[in-house]
Formats: C-alpha cells, structure tokens, sequence
C-alpha cells in the first residue's frame, strides 16, 4: 500500500521558524516532523511514500533522500511556490499513488497512531480517522455514528489529518488548487465514507507553542 505525506503548507501560522525552513522539517525531540510519520508508515509496511511540497520544498528532498535511510522508496510531487491546497495536492499526485487505495497523513500532526490498523480496501471513497476536539477546534469537523461520517449532527469529532482515500473520491476535480473538505462532505452525502474514533496521542503542531508543547511531551 503507497502512502502520500502533506507537506505542502507555507507554515504562516509557525512564523517567523518557517521563513527559512519548511514546517515538516521543524524538529521535535530532535527529530524533523516529516521523520515521525516516515518512521510510522514504514513500521505499518507501506510499500511507497509519496510528498509533496511547495516553497522551500527543495530542502525537504535535500534533506529526506530517495527513502534509503528508512528502506523505503520515496518520491516528490512539486506543487512550485504555491500549494495547491490538500485537494489539489493529492490529485497532482495520483499518478504517482496509482490506482489502489492510499493511505494519506498530514505533515504537520504528532501521533503514535498505529497506521497498520488502517483498512487498505476501505468499502468506501474514504475512511477518515478522528479525534477528541482540540481546544481550537472545539465544534469539531464531523460527525461519526455507528461507523459512518456525516457533515450533520451534535456529537462532531475533529478530523485527525489521517485517511484511507480510494482514488475514485477525486472523480470529477479539475487540475489546480482546491480544498478536499467539499470532496468528503459530497462524499458524505452519499454515505461513502467511513470513520473511526482514535483516543491515543495526537497533537496538531500548527503553531510554536504547540511544538514546544510537544517537544515537552515528548522529553518526559
């Protein structure tokens, strides 16, 4: 099973650590971000990872390689100076991922979530993994009921940045920048999406205090 790494985001919000250096290279523990999912998806015996980046995105293949240092094969989908959004992204990417579900993780998250666990023939589109709202996030993104998500209802969980997505959810999207959230949501709608509710760690690391929160947890 391929494995796509989102490592496109400028990092506005982790300013001024991002002017010179790509947000999945900031380092936690001593260890860049980009290096703990690496690390996650070989362990789970992903076969091929795929990352994108966008500026300053030359720095993380200088610094990632060709994936020998972790056995794996890893190749780059350049987005250019701008990022093209998570839907965007992942569509540029596909004839890299090929045609059998892929498993996809945002960069910029800390978890010890077991990427094995993950189905790798979902039923559905898309098989999401959520968590408990975070303090930023306290409405949450979607509501999960007896295995399914859905855009409607009270009980909302907050989306991990963690999912199994058939190519088929990208039917229909045209080449360029685009949100994947009104892909999920259209896919929702049809009840072709599946989700499972994670309680171990996970942080969000969007800002420098929550990469010092980290760097704290992890140093205990």
């Amino acid at each position: 099973m391929k494995a796509m790494i989102l490592a496109a985001g400028r990092g506005e919000r982790m300013k001024p650590l991002t002017d010179n250096l790509p947000k999945p290279l900031l380092k936690a523990s001593g260890k860049p971000l980009l290096q703990y999912h690496i690390e996650g998806l070989v362990r789970a015996g992903v076969t091929e990872i795929i990352i994108n980046h966008a500026r300053l995105g030359q720095m993380i293949e200088e610094q990632i390689g060709d994936g020998s240092a972790w056995d794996v094969p890893i190749r780059y989908s350049a987005e250019g100076d701008t990022a093209l959004e998570t839907g965007g992204g992942i569509r540029l990417a596909l004839p890299l991922l090929g045609s059998q579900p892929f498993v996809v993780v945002n960069a910029d998250v800390y978890t010890n979530y077991d990427f094995s666990v993950l189905p790798d023939q979902p039923v559905d589109k898309a098989h999401l993994v959520m968590v408990q709202n975070p303090q930023h996030n306290l409405q949450g993104d979607f509501a999960l009921n007896a295995g399914r998500l859905s855009d409607e209802g009270d009980a909302r969980l907050t989306y991990s940045g963690i999912a199994v997505f058939r190519p088929a959810l990208f039917d229909g999207s045209e080449p360029g920048a685009f949100p994947l959230a009104p892909l999920l949501r259209q896919a929702m709608a049809e009840r072709k999406v599946s989700g499972e509710f994670f309680q171990g760690e996970w942080l969000d690391i969007g800002t420098p205090e929550r990469l010092q929160a980290l760097n704290q947890f992890l140093q205990k």
